[in-house]
C-alpha cells in the first residue's frame, strides 16, 4: 500500500470516527429532548388529572348539598306535621289528665 492509501484511509476513519461522534452527539441531544418533553407531558397529565379530581369532587360536594338540603326540607316537614298534630290533640291530652286527677 501507497503512502497515499494509507493516509487516505486514516482520513476516511477519523472522518468516520467523527461522523459516528456526531451522530451520538445528535442522539444524545434527542434523547433529552424527547425525556424533556416526556416529564412536561407527564407534569401536564398530572395536573391535569388533579384538575379533574378537584372538579368531580366540587360535582360531588355539590350533590351531597343538594341530598342533605332535600332531607333537612323532609324533616322540617315532618316535625311540622307532628307539631300540628300534637297541638290538635293538646287539648284532649289536657281532657284526660284532669279527668285521672278528678277521678283519683
Amino acid at each position: 500500500m501507497t503512502i497515499e492509501a494509507i493516509e487516505k484511509v486514516t482520513q476516511i476513519e477519523q472522518k468516520a470516527r467523527a461522523d459516528k461522534a456526531e451522530a451520538e452527539g445528535r442522539v444524545k441531544l434527542a434523547l433529552a429532548e424527547a425525556e424533556r418533553e416526556g416529564e412536561a407531558q407527564l407534569q401536564k397529565a398530572r395536573s391535569d388529572a388533579a384538575e379533574q379530581g378537584k372538579e368531580l369532587l366540587r360535582q360531588a360536594e355539590a350533590r351531597a348539598a343538594e341530598a342533605a338540603a332535600k332531607i333537612a326540607q323532609r324533616a322540617e316537614r315532618e316535625s311540622d306535621a307532628l307539631r300540628k298534630a300534637a297541638k290538635a290533640r293538646l287539648g284532649e291530652a289536657a281532657k284526660y289528665i284532669v279527668e285521672r286527677v278528678v277521678k283519683s
